[in-house]
């Protein structure tokens, strides 16, 4: 096994986010805020702050002034939740159609443009040995912290 394939699935993600942020920086998106707003439109309105955050890969407190950003820009909106008041609920904004649709151009295209040279079956393939790896993370972290 080749001993740097920690270092490689760790620049890969890092290189892939810096190809969108530069392409993206025109539109005036930090990498927080596109990541934040392109996860919400993919998980659907109305997802609760702290399940954002999970999705995102962040702590809920960490979200909280990207989302206070994201208002302020008129591109979200928090609601109360009915069944927990504690709770608050993330909702775009139709301002937020438009450059949602130009983030999704802008990351299509680099995903293209990354997985260029593979196949279907390689991406596939790829999909199945990423999610394997993950799941041994996760199995790992769930392991240490009941030790």
């Amino acid at each position: 096994m080749p001993q740097n394939i920690g270092f490689q699935l760790s620049r890969v993600p890092r290189l892939w986010r810096a190809v969108i942020d530069r392409r993206l920086a025109p539109l005036g998106l930090t990498q927080t805020r596109w990541i934040t707003l392109y996860h919400l439109w993919r998980l659907g309105d109305g997802q609760p702050q702290c399940d954002l955050a999970r999705a995102i890969g962040v702590e809920a407190p960490s979200l909280v002034r990207t989302l206070d950003q994201l208002s302020e820009q008129g591109l979200i909106e928090r609601r109360g939740c009915d069944q927990d008041r504690r709770t608050k609920r993330i909702f775009l904004t139709d301002e937020a159609t438009p450059l949602l649709q130009q983030i999704d151009a802008v990351v299509s295209q680099a995903r293209a443009e990354m997985l260029a040279g593979l196949d279907t079956d390689d991406v596939a393939h790829l999909a199945r040995l990423l999610s394997r790896i993950e799941e041994n993370g996760l199995a790992i972290q769930a392991r240490e912290a009941q030790e």
